[in-house]
C-alpha cells in the first residue's frame, strides 16, 4: 500500500472467448486490488461518443438555474434520487464543494421490491430538459454492463469459479452519480475539499472523470498520491464490501477531491453495488484456519443505508 503510483490494465482480455485470456487480465486486477485498491481501464469497449454524451448532458443540467435544479431535489424523493446543492454531503465533517445528480435503477410501483418497501429502491426523479434522459439511460446500462464484466474478473482473481457474484448483482442497487465541482474558493474554510477523505461503500466504483484533475488517492505513508486523468480509460477502486468480501486482502483506498485548477470540474462514478439482500461476508477463499474472517457477516443494503446516515446532514443521500 506504500504505491508512488496507479496502475493501467488492458482489460480486453475480459472479452476474449479464452479463458486463458481472461485469467491473465484478473491476475493483474488481484495485484492491483491488493496493492492499490485503485487501477486504470484501458480498452474498455464503451464508445468514446456515449462517454461524450454523458458529460454533455452532465454539464447541461448543471448550469441552469438553482431554482430549476431544484425542481428535482432529493428532497422532493424518498429513495434519494435527483439533485443534490453544494453543501449538502460531508464525507470528511465538513461539507463538500461539490453538487450532484443521483440516478438509480428505475423501478415502478409495480415492482415487487418496490411493493415490499426495501429502501432506496423505486423511480428516479428526471430533468424535464428535453433529451436529457435517454442518454443517461443509455450510459448506465453500458455501465451495468461493463460491472457485470469486472466482477466476474474479480471473481476470478480470487480463485472463484467466474460467476460467482453473479447472483448477488441481479437486481443491484447501483447508483449513477453525476457530480460537478466549482473552483475550489480562497474563502472556502480550513480543510474544506471538493470532496473529503472517505472510501467508497460498496463493491466497486466507475469513474469518468473529465481532463481537469483532483482526484487523489492516499498510500500507506499518508501520501496523496495524483490520480491524473488519461484519455479513453475509466478510473476503477474498490469499496468497503469488497473489503469485507477477501477479509481485507483487496484495499478499500482513501481518495479526495480538491479542485484546484481554477476551472470547472465534472465527473461521473458509477457505483456497482449488490442486491439489498445479498450477503457480504468472508469469501471461502480469503480464510482459513490462520487466517479467521476480521468482519462480521452483513447484508449489502444494512451497510450502505447506514453510510447514507453517517454522511449526510440530514440524512438522505449517497456518495
Amino acid at each position: 500500500m506504500t504505491f508512488s503510483q496507479i496502475p493501467v490494465i488492458d482489460i480486453g482480455g475480459l472479452r476474449s472467448p479464452n479463458l486463458s485470456d481472461r485469467k491473465s487480465v484478473a491476475v493483474e486486477i488481484r495485484h492491483a486490488s491488493h496493492d492499490v485498491g485503485f487501477f486504470y481501464i484501458a480498452n474498455h469497449g464503451v464508445p468514446a461518443a456515449a462517454i461524450a454524451e454523458t458529460f454533455v448532458q452532465s454539464k447541461r443540467f448543471f448550469d441552469q438555474p438553482l431554482a430549476f435544479k431544484n425542481t428535482v431535489s432529493i428532497a422532493r424523493s424518498p429513495i434519494s434520487r435527483g439533485y443534490e446543492a453544494i453543501g449538502q454531503q460531508a464525507l470528511d465533517q465538513i461539507p463538500d464543494l461539490k453538487e450532484g445528480y443521483y440516478i438509480g435503477v428505475d423501478r415502478g410501483a409495480d415492482d415487487p421490491l418496490v411493493q415490499t418497501g426495501i429502501p432506496n429502491h423505486g423511480a428516479n426523479q428526471w430533468s424535464t430538459l428535453p433529451g436529457w434522459r435517454e442518454p443517461l439511460e443509455a450510459y448506465f446500462a453500458q455501465m451495468l454492463a461493463l460491472s457485470a464484466q469486472l466482477s466476474r474478473a474479480l471473481a476470478l482473481s480470487l480463485d472463484l469459479d467466474e460467476r460467482y457474484f453473479d447472483p448477488m448483482m441481479d437486481n443491484s442497487m447501483s447508483v449513477l452519480r453525476l457530480l460537478h465541482y466549482p473552483p475550489h474558493s480562497v474563502n472556502a474554510v480550513a480543510d474544506q475539499l471538493g470532496c473529503g477523505a472517505h472510501t467508497d461503500w460498496g463493491c466497486l466504483t466507475i469513474l469518468l472523470q473529465d481532463q481537469v484533475g483532483g482526484l487523489e488517492v492516499r498510500n500507506a505513508r499518508g501520501e496523496w498520491i495524483r490520480a491524473e486523468p488519461m484519455p479513453g480509460t475509466f478510473v476503477i477502486n474498490l469499496g468497503d464490501m469488497m473489503a469485507r468480501w477477501t477479509n481485507g486482502y483487496y484495499q478499500s483506498t482513501p481518495h479526495r477531491v480538491m479542485n484546484r485548477s481554477g476551472q470547472e470540474r465534472y465527473s461521473i462514478p458509477f457505483f456497482f453495488d449488490p442486491y439489498y439482500h445479498a450477503l457480504v461476508e468472508c469469501l471461502p477463499t480469503c480464510q482459513s484456519v490462520k487466517q479467521r474472517p476480521k468482519y462480521a457477516p452483513i447484508t449489502a443494503g444494512a451497510h450502505i443505508m447506514e453510510m447514507y446516515r453517517k454522511t449526510y446532514q440530514p440524512a438522505s443521500t449517497r456518495s
